[in-house]
């Protein structure tokens, strides 16, 4: 008889994907459509959102037609501080969904600065205009007061079901930056600050809320794109750092019923059903970006292929990145100077220089994180950056750490299922190790880095 099977939708930066699973954690089919961020001015980023729309239905709809019928749930996980807004009566879209990386809001921001202390005690989030608040308000100033408003994912779950957007989860509320991280409901004096009325938004529920149906297949489980990762291969525990390096790359470490606070580092909603789970996590805007960024800068063909051979050659880099690609995230929280070189370099070496940033800006993370937290023990890293080996080697070098890498690279769909399938024992896939080496050019390295970051910033 044919496995039962489960549909994991993951919408990303550069695709949205479907994925489906057997109740092992065995993927069995995939099928994706590309998304374009447009970026039509200075701090814009949005994607148009019948494109948006379409890129998940598409490869949605090849799952749901290529299991005949197997499917027992469906889960959605998306970039977190993405925002719609939609017709409070028909559920369309009302101009661009705008992305993460959008900077609209940031005058009204920098306004608020007075209050920044108590928004992060609030919202577990240091204030920025990356996330969704200033980006909502420049939207209700835009298109006026009858329209409403919330996470991306909430209008996507919405339209995917036929519904209008009436309720959202936890999780990407809170990348709104309204949310209050203790309550989990909308909070007064954060929506007082950006001047949003509750009115125009959707009620806020659990992770696990059953949203509606798409083709007959309930939709049960709707949450963010890192938390998802981090159920990637099972369980998780407080000993280990989770990394997920793609576009960006982010550092979290798992408090359970805890919440852990720290001045420079984002306290988080993990997930929420009967209970509640919190972490604390560390952001770093460019990792996949930053490498993107060079191959764009320098026009590298097949960047990719030939990453593995020059990091393999070249350790360290003589030439150091200063990666503010996508501005400074945790725990500096600057737009910090135009991402540049130091010292002069061969191409292949300006390319190694990049990827031993990522692992940098992953280190001043780790050790932020152990300014509350007992030091790690290991660490484990997923994201489509973990396959490459001398990423992974000289992030155990430099952190001193074991890094383990799984051999299934799939993190955000494979923990969307993982939580669809009721968090199932033996979940757990082969792990590769990379062990620290003493390796004192790359300590060296990161030293005169942390000099020169600091000779740039204010």
């Amino acid at each position: 008889m044919p496995k039962p099977l489960l549909l994991a939708l993951d919408q990303g930066g550069h695709a949205s994907r479907a994925l489906l699973f057997d109740g092992s954690g065995e993927q069995v089919f995939e099928a994706s459509a590309p998304v374009r961020l447009l970026t039509p001015g200075t701090d814009r980023a949005e994607y148009d959102p019948a494109e948006l729309l379409e890129s998940l239905r598409k490869p949605l709809l090849e799952a749901l037609e290529h299991a005949s019928g197997r499917i027992t749930a469906i889960g959605l996980a998306t970039q977190r501080s993405n925002v719609a807004c939609w017709d409070p009566t028909s559920g369309e879209a009302k101009g661009p969904v705008l992305g993460w990386q959008d900077r609209r809001g940031r005058a009204l921001v920098e306004g608020l600065r007075p209050w920044a202390e108590e928004i992060k005690q609030r919202s577990g989030l240091v204030l920025t205009p990356y996330y969704g608040a200033s980006k909502l308000r420049f939207c209700l100033e835009e298109m006026g007061p009858e329209i409403h408003f919330g996470p991306m994912a909430a209008w996507l779950a919405a339209r995917l079901t036929g519904q209008v957007p009436e309720r959202t989860d936890p999780v990407n509320a809170q990348r709104t930056q309204l949310m209050n991280v203790r309550t989990l409901d909308w909070d007064p004096f954060l929506l007082e600050r950006f001047g949003i009325s509750r009115a125009h938004l959707p009620a806020i529920g659990t992770n696990t809320d059953h949203v509606g149906e798409v083709g007959g297949v309930p939709l049960t489980l709707v949450t963010g794109d890192q938390q998802a990762a981090l159920f990637a291969h099972g369980e998780l525990d407080e000993h280990t750092a989770y990394v997920n390096a793609g576009t960006g790359a982010f550092v979290l470490r798992y408090t359970g019923a805890r919440l852990v606070e720290h001045p420079r580092l984002l306290t988080g909603v993990l997930h929420v059903d009967e209970k509640r789970e919190y972490l604390i996590e560390g952001t770093v805007n460019g990792a996949g970006a930053a490498l993107a960024w060079f191959q764009q800068q320098f026009g590298v063909k097949d960047l990719f292929k030939k990453l593995p051979g020059w990091l393999e050659t070249i350790e360290p880099a003589p030439v150091l990145f200063l990666n503010t690609v996508n501005g400074l995230g945790s725990p500096f929280w600057t737009e910090g100077p135009k991402p540049g070189f130091v010292g002069e370099g061969s191409v292949a070496e300006r390319a190694v220089a990049v990827v031993e940033s990522v692992v940098f800006l992953i280190q001043e993370n780790l050790q932020a994180l152990a300014e509350v937290l007992p030091p790690p023990e290991r660490i484990r890293l997923t994201g489509g950056l973990a396959r490459l080996d001398g990423l992974a080697q000289r992030l155990a070098d430099l952190s001193g750490l074991p890094v383990e890498r799984p051999h299934n690279f799939e993190a955000t769909a494979r923990g969307t299922a993982f939580l669809l399938a009721g968090r199932p024992a033996g979940w757990e896939t082969p792990i590769k190790r990379f062990l620290p080496r003493k390796n004192p050019a790359l300590n060296a390295a990161y030293a005169r880095w942390q000099k020169a970051l600091a000779a740039q910033l204010p």
